[in-house]
């Protein structure tokens, strides 16, 4: 995953904080919750969808609206704890986080656990942004603050790893609401530990305006397009009925109205000056569609493990971890490559074997079992989105003004954040219209599984597409 946006910084702490490594440990432990409840609900949500008669087109609600609140609300976020005060922000989003995470593990309804995810999407996009800024003020000298980095980058990336195997452990040896309830002991300690261990920063500005209507049209636009999809997977309407159209219309008019909007907006959630460069902008586009292709691929591979390769919850969060372990060693790889090469043949050849990947995955059939059917794809997406990674967050940023750093990194995660929302949305769409339209037996996914895999096959190809389309020779 990408890591959280840096603020803007206009406060800083004149000596060192003595209780600065502590601090470090608080905020980590705050992101961590906040990474791995992106993925910990994958492996848990077949026993979920089982307990709360969840359908099928609408299971993908418990993944996607933690990102799309957390997506749609990140710059917001960022800003009102710039304002506000970030540890004041972040204290009070672990305490909304925790009590979003116990309202779903008691959920009795789909509602209620959908519910309680699109609440700690809301927490989530004010503390991530709040935490990152108060590591970047707590540590002031450059090597340290460079140690500080290093170990919130570590748990960033490790994050999804960790969710899969606890959502797996929990599950399996407790119960799918556990996944939930873990939050509240480590939100509840984690902010009982901040009040003496950060201190308080803030930006002293005069303009406190915020673009609320901005993050009110992209949001709503956001859920509209998924709730199109959700209609568009019923049986009972399907793409052309007047209830999908008008939801899909009325979505990509919000969203239309939230371009427009940020051209007027005195505080712009996205100013348009950052899109303007052509670099930047395909950084931004491959974040979305890899989103897009990578949360989808996660959300059936969970499926296709446990419903029809009869794993154990615990069984399917090992059997994923190949990706992650490969993205992690290449993309230390790829970051030492990068000053050499630059971002886009780095970019071009990972897109390239992560696409491979995808489309060995559209050949499974249940026959070869784990070994022989998705170890090779996870490694080969594992790999190659570990060589995408570094260099499209280098292409993304490089050459930016200082002050818009924060809120191209910002945009950077939003748009991986809305793409896989959007993503599982549209694939969990074609999975329940291939099911639904076979003379097959509904109760074989086999061919859901790898419609869904096409589709984000394809979504890993306009990628590439962007890929050859960067700039050659970039400079660093």
């Amino acid at each position: 995953m990408n890591p959280t946006p840096l603020t803007a910084i206009t406060t800083r702490i004149d000596r060192p904080d003595p209780r600065r490594w502590i601090a470090l440990g608080v905020i980590s432990l705050a992101t961590l919750m906040v990474v791995l409840d992106a993925s910990i609900m994958n492996i848990a949500l077949p026993q979920a969808q089982n307990a709360l008669g969840i359908t099928d087109a609408n299971r993908h609600w418990a993944l996607t609206a933690y990102a799309l609140t957390f997506g749609g609300l990140l710059l917001l976020g960022g800003r009102i704890a710039d304002t506000f005060g970030r540890k004041r922000v972040m204290i009070i989003g672990l305490i909304g986080f925790a009590l979003a995470s116990a309202l779903g593990g008691a959920a009795w309804s789909g509602e209620v656990l959908f519910t309680s995810r699109a609440l700690q999407g809301v927490f989530a996009a004010f503390l991530a942004p709040a935490g990152l800024a108060l590591l970047a003020v707590t540590f002031t000298d450059g090597r340290e603050r460079a140690k500080a980095f290093g170990v919130y980058a570590s748990v960033q990336g490790t994050g999804g790893a960790i969710g899969l195997l606890l959502g797996g452990f929990l599950t399996e040896y407790f119960d799918w609401r556990w996944c939930l309830y873990v939050n509240v002991p480590i939100a509840a300690f984690t902010a009982i530990a901040a009040l003496p261990a950060i201190q308080e920063s803030r930006v002293h500005a005069k303009n406190r305006r915020f673009d609320a209507l901005g993050a009110v049209l992209a949001t709503a636009g956001s859920v509209g397009l998924v709730a199109g999809f959700t209609l568009a997977a019923d049986s009972n309407g399907g793409w052309t009925a007047p209830s999908t159209m008008i939801l899909l219309i009325g979505s990509v008019t919000l969203l239309a109205l939230f371009l427009w909007w940020q051209t007027k907006s005195a505080a712009p959630m996205l100013p348009l000056r950052i899109m303007g460069d052509r670099t930047r902008g395909i950084a931004f586009l491959i974040a979305f569609l890899i989103g897009a292709g990578m949360f989808g691929m996660f959300f059936f591979l969970t499926y296709y493990l446990q419903l029809n390769l009869g794993y154990t919850p615990f069984q399917a969060g090992l059997s994923i971890l190949p990706f992650s372990v490969s993205l992690i060693i290449v993309a230390q790889i790829a970051s030492r490559l990068l000053p050499r090469t630059g971002p886009r043949p780095l970019i071009i050849s990972g897109m390239v074997l992560s696409t491979a990947g995808l489309l060995l995955l559209t050949t499974i059939d249940g026959s070869l079992g784990w070994g022989g059917g998705t170890l090779v794809p996870e490694v080969l997406m594992g790999v190659g989105l570990g060589l995408v990674f570094v260099p499209m967050n280098t292409a993304a940023l490089n050459g930016i003004a200082a002050e818009d750093t924060g809120i191209a990194s910002a945009i950077l995660n939003t748009a991986q954040q809305l793409g896989g929302a959007l993503g599982v949305a549209l694939l969990n769409t074609i999975y329940t219209t291939a099911i639904h339209g076979s003379k097959m037996d509904p109760t074989d996914l086999i061919g859901g599984y790898q419609a869904a895999f096409i589709v984000a096959s394809g979504l890993f190809v306009a990628a590439l597409v962007g890929a050859i389309a960067l700039p050659r020779n970039r400079a660093l």
